[in-house]
């Protein structure tokens, strides 16, 4: 099975092309940023078909 890491998940783009690939039969692995309150929203649909991840990709 393939499998993709989509960064930026929850937002638009990225939860459209999660829905996309899941039709294409790839396992889903989506990073999201470390916040108190996640917004899930666009995503909550598929939640328990792809594996989300915490982190950041700042140059800090």
């Amino acid at each position: 099975m393939k499998s993709a890491l989509i960064t930026g998940i929850t937002g638009q783009d990225g939860s459209y092309l999660a829905e996309l690939l899941l039709e294409k039969g790839y396992e889903i692995y989506g990073m999201i940023r470390r916040l108190s309150t996640p917004n899930l929203s666009r995503i909550e649909h598929i939640l328990e078909k792809i594996e989300l991840i915490e982190g950041d990709l700042t140059d800090q």
